[in-house]
C-alpha cells in the first residue's frame, strides 16, 4: 500500500483529498504546514507527497527544498497562483507535477496514480537490468541504469523529471518526437496539465547539460529530436 503525505493549511481540502486517496487504497498522513511536513517526513517514508505552496510556518517550496536534502520522493505541488516563475522554481527543486487551484480531487488522484506507476516501472527496470544502458557521444555520457550524467568526466545532478525527459529523448534518438508523445511517455497517459510544462522542463534540462544541449533540436510545430 503506497503512503501519501498531504500537506495543506486548508483542513477542508486535506479532508477531501484524503477521502479520495483512501478510496484509491492509499495510506494517508496529513500535515497542516511545511514545518510539520518536514518533521513527519524525517520519521516516516512516503511514496509521494502532495504539497501546497502558500502555508504558514514554512512554505511549500522551502519544505520541498529541505526534503530534497535526503530524498527524491515524488512531489505534486498545489498552488493558487499560476505564474511561470513559480513553476520554474518548483521544477528546479525536482517537483514532479504542478497543479493550480481550483482543481478536482479526481484529477489529483489521476496524477498520483500516473506518477506512482512510472516510479514502479523505473524501479523494476533498474532491478531487472544487469548491464548498464549507456549513451555516450563526444564528452557527454549518460548511464540510464544508474541515473548518472557526466560532462567532460564530471558528474552533473539533474532533477528527477529532467533525467526521465533526457532518457526518453535518448531512447528515441534521431527521431522527431511529437510533443504529445513526450508528455505521454514522460508524464504518463493520464497527464492532464498544459504542454507549457514540457517547455519549462526542456529549458531546465538544456541548462543542466550545458554545451550538450545542442543534441536537443526543437522542431517547430511538432516537438523535439535528440541527435545521437
Amino acid at each position: 500500500m503506497a503512503k501519501i503525505l498531504i500537506c495543506d493549511d486548508e483542513a477542508g481540502l486535506r479532508t477531501v483529498l484524503k477521502r479520495y486517496a483512501l478510496f484509491e487504497g492509499y495510506e494517508v498522513t496529513e500535515a497542516s504546514n511545511g514545518m510539520e511536513a518536514v518533521e513527519i517526513f524525517k520519521k516516516t517514508e512516503f511514496d509521494i507527497i502532495i504539497m501546497d505552496v502558500m502555508m504558514p510556518e514554512l512554505d511549500g517550496f522551502s519544505a520541498v527544498k529541505e526534503i530534497r536534502k535526503s530524498s527524491d520522493v515524488p512531489v505534486i505541488m498545489l498552488t493558487a497562483r499560476g505564474e511561470e516563475y513559480d513553476k520554474v522554481l518548483g521544477f528546479e527543486l525536482g517537483v514532479d507535477d504542478y497543479v493550480v487551484k481550483p482543481f478536482s480531487s479526481k484529477e489529483i488522484m489521476l496524477r498520483v496514480n500516473a506518477i506512482l506507476r512510472r516510479v514502479e516501472k523505473n524501479n523494476t527496470a533498474k532491478d531487472d537490468t544487469e548491464d548498464h544502458i549507456i549513451f555516450e557521444k563526444e564528452h557527454f555520457k549518460v548511464d540510464m541504469t544508474a541515473y548518472q550524467v557526466f560532462i567532460n568526466g564530471v558528474q552533473v545532478n539533474l532533477a528527477p523529471k529532467e533525467y526521465e525527459l533526457l532518457f526518453f529523448l535518448i531512447y528515441n534518438k534521431n527521431i522527431a518526437v511529437p510533443r504529445e508523445r513526450i508528455l505521454s511517455g514522460v508524464w504518463g497517459y493520464d497527464y492532464m496539465g498544459d504542454d507549457r510544462t514540457l517547455d519549462t522542463h526542456m529549458k531546465l534540462l538544456r541548462k543542466s547539460i550545458g554545451p550538450y544541449a545542442k543534441f536537443i533540436v526543437t522542431i517547430r510545430g511538432l516537438g523535439y529530436r535528440f541527435d545521437g
